[in-house]
């Protein structure tokens, strides 16, 4: 009886460590799709190409200014402020590792700097975008969009 209990408990045990690697079986490719930001401020389309991921806005919830397309104005390179937002790169270089998008930037078009970034699904509805600098992921902060 004591064995049998012994058993139970280990394959029980095994069963918790396993469970929590199997339940979201992640592929790269889960993260492709148009995504929603923070306060349904903007749609992110998440695309791949020779084998890396990147994003651009496709959609604003307030897409003039002043009667006109918000452009990137904050760019800290003044060739490219006269560029759309809608339609502009944000998210670049991501590579697919141990079930996360790593060794990317992201850059935020409010402060016109640019971030390394690490990406990391949730669920099938939920992305986790982390940006930070340093190259330490504790020194920054993160966003949760989801799917469209």
């Amino acid at each position: 009886m004591r064995k049998t209990l012994q058993s139970l408990v280990f394959g029980f045990m095994a069963l918790l460590l396993i469970l929590p690697n199997s339940a979201l079986a992640i592929s790269a490719d889960d993260i492709l799709g148009v995504w929603v930001t923070v306060n349904g401020k903007s749609h992110v389309e998440i695309s791949k190409a020779n084998g890396h991921y990147a994003g651009k806005i496709i959609w604003l919830k307030e897409p003039l200014r002043n009667g006109k397309p918000k452009m990137d104005d904050k760019n800290p390179e003044a060739s490219l402020r006269s560029k759309a937002l809608i339609g502009l790169m944000i998210l670049q270089g991501f590579v697919f590792k141990n079930g996360e998008w790593v060794d990317g930037k992201i850059y935020n078009p409010e402060d016109g700097k640019t971030y390394s970034c690490q990406i990391k699904l949730q669920n099938a509805k939920s992305l986790e975008v982390r940006g930070f600098v340093m190259g330490m992921p504790a020194f920054g902060k993160s966003q949760i969009w989801t799917r469209k």
